[in-house]
Order: structure tokens, then sequence, then C-alpha cells
């Protein structure tokens, strides 16, 4: 079958998590739209064009995946590209509960799509964006969490 997945996301910024969720569904589906927040509730360091870019350079290596502007509700883009999979991430139980009820909602306004869940490599089940932040803010190395792209546009933001 010839499916494609969308994975929503702020991605501020995209971490090894989020590329290994990728490469692993890049393996599953047809293609794999990554879709960045346009409009997004949280506060964010890197503005849109800046993690989109950071998104378009890690992930330029999958040659079945996409980077978009996500600007509208992630189910009317996904119907309008013809994706009938959100990928979601669940580090650990803590995510499981708002990421259940996300997926209810979803189904709620379109029930063509199905959420799948998939968890990271054990190596980076506890790496989240902001916690790269507060590394990043300190000093700290990041060469284990992020790429060297996204590496450099954090100390150029940070210090």
């Amino acid at each position: 079958m010839n499916i494609k997945a969308i994975y929503p996301g702020t991605f501020d910024p995209i971490t090894f998590g989020h590329e290994d969720l990728v490469k692993r569904a890049s393996n599953i589906f047809e293609s794999v739209i990554v879709a960045v927040a346009y409009k997004t509730q949280k506060s964010t360091l890197f503005s849109f064009e800046d993690r989109f870019d950071m998104c378009q350079e890690v992930l330029k290596k999958y040659t079945n995946v996409k980077v978009i502007k996500l600007d509208k509700l992630t189910v009317d883009h996904a119907n309008e590209l013809g994706a009938k999979v959100m990928l979601r991430g669940l580090r650990a139980v803590s995510d499981f509960e708002y990421e259940v009820q996300l997926s209810n909602l979803n189904r709620a306004m379109n029930p063509k799509i199905e959420s799948i869940f998939l968890s990271p490599d054990e190596k980076y089940s506890f790496i989240s964006s902001s916690i790269i932040k507060d590394i990043a803010n300190h000093g700290g190395d990041l060469k284990k969490f992020v790429d060297e792209y996204v590496e450099k546009k954090l100390i150029e933001k940070t210090f």
C-alpha cells in the first residue's frame, strides 16, 4: 500500500529524537511529510523560518521525506495532501495522556486519519527540545542530541 504519513510539530529545534522517528517512519510509509508549525501557542526560541530551515537541512538525506509549513489544522493538511496517518512521538508515559487526547480530538474532526505512535530509540527517549535549549543556554555539549547544523544555530542563538 502507498500510505503517506504526516508528522506535525514545533521542532524548536529538531533533535536526534525527532530525526529517529522520521527515519523509522520513512522505512514504513511511502512518504513522510514533516509539518513545521507556523503558528504555535508555545513560546519558541527560533522563528518559523529557522525551524523550517533546520528541518530541511537535517532531513534532506531521506528521499521520501518532505518538509512543509503547517499553517492550518493538521487534519486539514493531512486530508489535502492525501496523508492517511498522523505520526506522533511518545518518549515517556507522561506524553501518553496528552497524545491520546490529541489523537481522539483529531479523530473526531477527521475519522479517516489514523494516529500512529512511535517511541524513539531509547538513547533519545529523554531528549526534548526544551532540555536541548537549556543545555545550550548553559554552554553544554550538544553533539549527542542534535545535528551539527542545529548545534551551530543553537550556539548562535544562545550566546
